[in-house]
């Protein structure tokens, strides 16, 4: 592991040279770039909506991504049909890439559902909450896919304030014994809700992992190119019996935890301008622009599909419905159970409480008929 954080695009858009990283994106063709561009552009605004919806009380919560589109996506846009994502509850880009329906992003962020999509269809688990779990549910799945003699490989993304979690260690501990096709994909943005990742750690943490006898690097993850070539360099190791990789993506949360959070009273702005700076879109866009991809009328393109995501994007939230109150018990054994059906019909017999007698509903209904002819409301 070294310490040296692989970036091929600096802040201003100019390509740096490695040798090491480039023969790994040599085949990006002007198209796919520009695809990563858009797929920049796209959950950003995806992400600002959401935020949107929730100041409006549209959504309960939500998690904010922004500045770590570039992470998300250079990461996500590797994978294959066949391997399966497990991640946290920041992952909206990952999940965007990955195939999910824009309305599905919401449900569980609006409370009308307790998962928000099928992950057999799209090879993503739904979003894990309790922190750093999903990392061994991942290295579980990687060690099943070795036993299949399949090369599909698990990845699992968790953020700085993860590692010092149990789970975390565990599974690395498990990964490096079996030599699980896994990648432990580390969304570094500097704060664990209200403290900063120094407090947890005064190496980088890529450090940690070939304790574990995993190999690791450190990747600017506001750099999409250098993100995407450190994913492939991950992946071909996997697929070829190379076992586990940790990779640190190091990067900046520009907005709130989640949007119950409020950032300033423990941000410094200098700190945040800073970042501000190294943003993932405009380094980017420079970079495009300088090679002559970004043209007028592929910026107009970019914008227009942003515009419209964001149209279904809002309109999807507005039209989810909320779920019959019994619905809450499907689901949640396999097979019929006695215990539950009780509480079933205990609980729709508490709901039932609160219900008029239709006979009273009549009588008031008739009262304030009587009182509005007689004028005296």
């Amino acid at each position: 592991m070294s310490d040296e954080l692989v970036q091929l695009l600096t802040p201003q858009g100019e390509r740096v040279s490695n040798h090491l990283y480039d023969p790994w994106i040599a085949d990006l063709t002007p198209g796919q770039l520009l695809g990563l561009y858009e797929d920049l552009v796209v959950v950003r605004r995806i992400d600002t909506e959401a935020t949107a919806l929730q100041r409006q009380g549209e959504l309960g919560l939500w998690p904010p991504l922004l500045g770590q589109e570039a992470a998300q996506v250079g990461s996500a846009r590797t994978l294959r049909a066949d391997d399966f994502v497990f991640s946290s509850y920041r992952e909206n880009a990952v999940a965007y890439c990955r195939g999910v329906e824009l309305i599905d992003l919401v449900r569980v962020w609006r409370g009308t559902a307790a998962s928000g999509w099928n992950p057999y269809d799209v090879g993503m688990a739904t979003p894990a909450v309790i922190i750093g779990a999903q990392t061994l549910h991942a290295t579980g799945y990687a060690i099943g896919c070795a036993k299949d003699g399949v090369d599909s490989v698990a990845v699992a993304y968790f953020g700085d304030g993860a590692t010092s979690q149990g789970d975390v260690n565990e599974a690395m501990v498990f990964a490096a014994s079996f030599h699980a096709p896994v990648i432990f994909f580390c969304q570094n943005n500097q704060w664990a809700i209200s403290e900063p990742v120094g407090l947890q750690s005064g190496l980088p943490l890529a450090s940690r992992a070939p304790g574990f006898g995993i190999p690791s690097l450190r990747v600017d993850g506001n750099d999409v190119l250098a993100v995407t070539a450190a994913m492939r360099c991950a992946l071909d190791r996997a697929r070829t019996g190379g076992g586990p990789t940790f990779i640190e993506a190091v990067t900046y949360r520009m907005g709130p935890h989640t949007t119950s959070d409020d950032p300033s009273r423990y941000v410094d702005p200098a700190e945040r301008e800073k970042w501000a700076a190294k943003d993932p879109i405009a380094r980017v866009e420079a970079f495009l622009e300088s090679e002559g991809i970004l043209t007028d009328e592929a910026r107009a393109s970019v914008a227009a599909k942003a515009d419209d995501v964001a149209t279904h994007f809002r309109a999807g939230c507005l039209s989810l419905e909320d779920p019959e109150a019994l619905s809450v018990f499907d689901n949640v054994y396999s097979t019929p159970h006695s215990g539950l059906a009780r509480q079933k019909s205990q609980y729709a017999a508490y709901l039932a409480g609160f219900e008029a007698p239709a006979d009273a509903s009549a009588d008031l209904d008739a009262h304030a008929s009587i009182d509005v002819e007689g004028g005296e409301r």
